[in-house]
């Protein structure tokens, strides 16, 4: 069977453009990669951040998955301590319910924000510091599961998550750490890595999610997708140059400078310091970068070292024609191709 390939969408705003036609190229990008043959479309969650328009993934779940017809459509992820887990449960349940059997629930831990922003989401100094996310995770489970996982006397275990006849959609935990690791073994659920955040603990990470998954009525054998971000185009200069924007951008943001996604000639224009080069060199180690053919054999070189089932993949790169290009020729490289049904009738394309 075919290596399955993903895609991760942070919805970039490009120096020049907004939020408005990112959110609109994330729809386009959406329906792309459908017609090509990408196995999911995850939407990121992050806040306060004047590149990324990716605040509300559950709101651009429903979109996206309105404008595409097979690819399955979720969050990469649904930072839990940022919500409730009764509200993250009801949005989940009514998108299963409007899109069955192609929405899935990506959940992490980490704020995806800086910590003024997270005490604004949470609205209390105590929930900014507390360590609950195992409660919280609990308690959402228990959603799924009408309440059964609930001790005895807990204050919400009467309550249901409406609409209540609809299951919800298949559950991932994200990680860069065993922390994600071991929950997603215990809880029997998928395990996705974010090898782009820390590319050293992949293998270790995945292998102790193997050694220790528990099979549950939600997932019967263990589950991995990885993901990292890549770089593509038809040569390896032009990827390389490509690369440069998102790598000023890191600087930036790295430096406390945040600003949208550099233009080309904002790069051409910029002069690095010792310490920001290092800084590049740093964040493109954990990048792929290069011409299909070499994308393709560095991905399937990662898959082989650490026994991923599926890659996901994220490409921050200016210009919407050139992200397209990535999905599109990798696309080719690795020789997808989308599921035909009935419905979809023949094409002329």
């Amino acid at each position: 069977m075919a290596l399955p390939l993903s895609v991760l969408d942070l919805s970039p705003v490009e120096a020049g453009s907004n939020s408005r036609e990112a959110l609109q190229n994330t729809l386009k990008l959406a329906q792309l990669t459908d017609r090509l043959g990408y196995t999911r479309y995850w939407l990121a969650e992050h806040h306060n951040s004047s590149m990324l328009a990716s605040s509300s993934p559950e709101i651009m779940i429903g979109h996206v998955a309105q404008v595409t017809r097979h690819i399955r459509v979720g969050s990469g992820g649904v930072m839990l301590p940022n919500h409730s887990p009764l509200k993250v449960a009801e949005n989940f349940r009514i998108l299963e319910a409007l899109h069955p059997g192609r929405i899935d629930l990506g959940i992490g831990r980490a704020p995806g924000t800086d910590g003024k922003t997270a005490l604004a989401l949470r609205r209390s100094r105590a929930a900014l510091g507390a360590d609950d996310f195992p409660e919280q995770l609990a308690e959402l489970l228990a959603y799924a599961d009408e309440g059964e996982e609930l001790p005895a006397g807990y204050p919400f275990k009467s309550v249901k998550a409406v609409p209540t006849d609809v299951p919800l959609p298949p559950i991932w935990l994200l990680g860069s750490s065993d922390y994600s690791a071991q929950a997603a073994a215990s809880l029997g659920v998928g395990f996705a890595f974010a090898h782009h955040i820390n590319p050293a603990f992949a293998v270790p990470a995945i292998q102790i999610y193997r050694e220790l998954f528990t099979p549950s009525e939600r997932l019967q054998e263990a589950r991995v997708i990885l993901t990292t971000t890549v770089v593509c185009a038809e040569t390896d200069e032009q990827a390389q140059e490509l690369s440069d924007s998102m790598a000023l951008a890191w600087v930036r943001l790295r430096t406390g400078r945040p600003a949208p996604l550099p233009s080309p000639e904002e790069v051409r224009a910029y002069r690095y310091t010792a310490m920001e080069e290092e800084v590049v060199r740093e964040y493109r180690s954990r990048q792929m970068i290069g011409r299909p053919e070499v994308i393709r054999e560095k991905l399937l070189s990662l898959v082989s070292e650490t026994g991923a089932d599926e890659l996901m993949l994220s490409a921050m790169v200016y210009g919407y024609a050139n992200r397209a290009r990535t999905y599109e020729l990798l696309a080719e490289a690795f020789e997808l191709s989308a599921p035909v049904t009935a419905e979809d009738g023949p094409t002329w394309e």
